[in-house]
């Protein structure tokens, strides 16, 4: 069955914007006298929220260190945002089946939303939440809940969650989502398995399409009419 809403991750899911992140985390690395973190080190930690990890790794200087990352990565990111392959034909293709999009990010809400409209995804999606922009970030629930509301409904098995990391997958298992995971991620799902793992978005595109054909031909079959002693 084809879900009744989809959820997205941003980062490494639908866009790659890697270079900007790292670009960033070296330099507020670099203004606390804290060594620098080769790419693969910087993709294999930024997973939560910066008002989660950064009072870990910054102490009682984390806001500091939030507003140096914050000026870093707002100077750049527009013009280093990439879309994924095949990502743009996905949504495309989910609007056109009438399938409810939305965004659950721990990149900030106004990065976010402005990297939407920059390259003009907004219209595609009911609502894009990101950090700080619930109570909690992800892997709570809260931002689900809150990028499901204009739609009116809650988490279930009707909403796929879809995303590239550990934390993507604890979340939709945490709201009672199907966990699809996209890509070539290297995490361990031990505790918090996919349902279902497609290598790029071209390949969702197409189980998609299949899924929309197969029920199309279900709906327009012709139901048998019981004749006379067949009953």
């Amino acid at each position: 069955m084809l879900p009744r809403a989809i959820l997205f991750d941003w980062d490494n899911t639908l866009v790659d914007s890697w270079a900007c992140i790292h670009g960033a985390y070296n330099a507020t690395l670099a203004w606390a006298g804290l060594p620098p973190r080769s790419l693969e080190e910087t993709r294999s930690s930024v997973r939560l929220s910066l008002r989660d990890s950064f009072p870990e790794l910054f102490g009682a200087r984390w806001q500091e260190a939030r507003d140096v990352y914050y000026a870093e990565f707002e100077a750049r990111h527009l013009d280093m945002l990439a879309p994924l392959p095949g990502a743009g034909d996905l949504l495309d293709l989910l609007s056109a089946r009438g399938i409810y999009l939305g965004v659950v990010s721990n990149k900030t809400g106004r990065f976010l939303r402005a990297e939407a409209a920059a390259l003009g995804w907004d219209r595609y999606f009911g609502r894009l939440v990101g950090a700080t922009d619930a109570a909690a970030d992800k892997p709570s629930v809260e931002p689900v809940e809150m990028a499901l509301a204009p739609l009116g409904i809650g988490p279930g098995p009707d909403v796929w969650f879809v995303g590239d990391a550990d934390v993507d997958m604890r979340c939709a298992h945490a709201a009672g989502c199907i966990p699809v995971l996209v890509g070539k991620s290297l995490d361990v799902f031990e505790h918090f398995p996919p349902a279902h793992r497609y290598e790029n978005c071209f390949i969702l595109s197409n189980l998609v399409r299949r899924l929309g054909d197969t029920i199309l031909q279900e709906s327009s079959a012709p139901t048998a009419v019981a004749g006379p002693g067949t009953e």
